[in-house]
């Protein structure tokens, strides 16, 4: 059985969507307020976590820093009552994988958190164990990624998202297919691709405003531009974005 984690400062919401995923044949546990759900998430090592924005303490937000500062990957679905594309990219950016506006169908969010502990159709293991493209050049096995002579952190859904583009240079592919693709979400908010864009680009372009690796081709979606494809790749570029 998985296990998730579900925090909430409202105990209804946290005991109703807990039952939900019992139902579904996950193990939860739950917890109200930051302290709790912190160290019951270091202690019970959860395989995903549904986090509430706003928690008494401290906030989901910067729960959730602490945990990818500490290296933490757990998948992790916020919950907030905040609507706006603004609120959910800052989610995305502190390292949310989904993102679920209050109310929501308890059903839906069972999906969506089964979504995340699913491996996507493109698994980073079964990449060619060295690849090289435009300067860069990433170790499959290791998981490790370089590029223009220098070492690149990057987070295992950076690194998976980097080689799945990575492997076919030149090739554009929208942010719905991405989130199929890579995540292996036939559903959810398509904005985390293009947070994890912008991710990639603050690590590796010189200036991520006027991308050079990873453009964005107006009509056709995100593709990894080599020198050699930069004369053939359709479409106009979008410099932002």
């Amino acid at each position: 059985m998985t296990k998730v984690l579900v925090v909430d400062d409202d105990a209804l919401v946290a005991s109703s969507v807990a039952a939900y995923l019992a139902k579904a044949g996950h193990d939860p546990r739950t917890a109200t307020d930051a302290v709790e759900g912190e160290h019951t998430w270091r202690v019970w090592q959860p395989d995903a976590v549904v986090l509430d924005v706003l928690l008494p303490g401290s906030s989901g937000l910067e729960m959730l820093t602490r945990r990818r500062h500490d290296g933490d990957a757990t998948p992790v679905l916020l919950l907030s009552g905040l609507a706006s594309a603004d609120d959910r990219v800052i989610g995305l950016e502190h390292g949310a994988d989904d993102y679920v506006t209050k109310p929501f169908d308890a059903r839906e969010l069972v999906l969506r958190v089964e979504a995340l502990l699913r491996r996507g159709p493109f698994d980073v293991q079964q990449a060619p164990v060295r690849l090289e493209a435009g300067g860069l050049e990433l170790d499959g096995a290791a998981r490790t990624a370089r590029y223009r002579d220098r070492v690149v952190e990057l987070t295992p859904r950076e690194f998976a998202l980097l080689s799945f583009l990575a492997q076919r240079p030149g090739h554009p592919f929208g942010r719905r297919e991405l989130l199929r693709r890579v995540w292996g979400w036939t559903f959810g908010d398509d904005s985390t691709v293009m947070v994890h864009i912008r991710r990639l680009r603050k690590k590796l372009e010189d200036d991520p405003a006027r991308p050079e690796l990873i453009v964005n081709l107006r009509g056709s979606g995100y593709a990894l531009v080599t020198d050699a494809d930069a004369e053939v790749a359709p479409g106009p570029r979008e410099t932002v974005r």
